[in-house]
């Protein structure tokens, strides 16, 4: 005997419904399943470097800074995170024709894939308005994204999604991976490189290129910080 029409929207809704009940709990698990870790020894930083964290993955607020461990480290800087933070020096402020570099170490692999990388363009970076784009690794699955921030609160978007790209040096078996980022910004172009190698190019009319020029470390990652280098053209 066939079943009739609102017998089978009933049965369809049940399903999707038992379905989401089934997963739903799971989908909770993961995302508190790699929360910031806690972090001795931080919240004070190098003279004249500022750093902003993200907010609290489980409270929704801005993450403490007591769990960011930011210091000076043989040639350049070393960062041992909870959340997820930028970090720059307003002295670091460039426009026109331009070439950022950083060489950046990842000491040990995260729980989770989690990057790091250098930002751009950087305004307002201490408060609600704060605006850049940056260019991350992730060595880890290596992979590479350049995406943009539009304001604190607002998610990034995304200029180009997680790429996977031969130029970007895989973590070793210690979780281990050097990588080096640089920007070239000229003649109207953005050029974006891995270890010397061009793996996006696109207009700066559409990035934000001028303004301060820093490092963004994801959360739960352990990174030393070569010297930026801040080249005019």
């Amino acid at each position: 005997m066939p079943i009739p029409q609102e017998n089978r929207t009933l049965i369809r809704f049940v399903t999707a419904t038992a379905v989401f009940l089934l997963f739903a709990p799971a989908a909770r698990l993961a995302a508190q399943g790699d929360p910031d870790r806690t972090v001795a020894g931080g919240g004070t930083f190098p003279a004249g470097w500022h750093v902003r964290t993200e907010t609290n993955r489980q409270t929704g607020q801005p993450a403490p800074l007591e769990n960011v461990k930011f210091a000076a480290m043989g040639d350049g800087l070393h960062t041992t995170v909870g959340p997820a933070a930028i970090y720059w020096r307003d002295r670091d402020t460039i426009s026109g024709n331009y070439h950022v570099v950083a060489k950046m170490t990842q000491m040990t692999n995260p729980a989770h894939p989690e990057a790091f990388g250098i930002l751009i363009g950087g305004k307002n970076l201490a408060d609600s308005g704060q605006t850049y784009t940056y260019f991350l690794v992730r060595p880890i699955d290596g992979k590479y994204s350049i995406r943009r921030r539009s304001s604190y609160a607002a998610r990034p978007t995304a200029v180009v999604e997680w790429t996977a790209s031969d130029a970007v040096t895989k973590s070793d078996t210690s979780g281990k991976a050097t990588n080096e980022l640089s920007i070239q910004v000229q003649g109207g172009k953005a050029k974006f490189m891995v270890n010397g190698k061009e793996v996006y190019t696109g207009d700066a009319a559409t990035l934000d290129v001028t303004g301060v020029v820093g490092y963004r470390v994801n959360h739960n990652l352990d990174v030393h910080l070569g010297p930026l280098g801040i080249h005019k053209l």
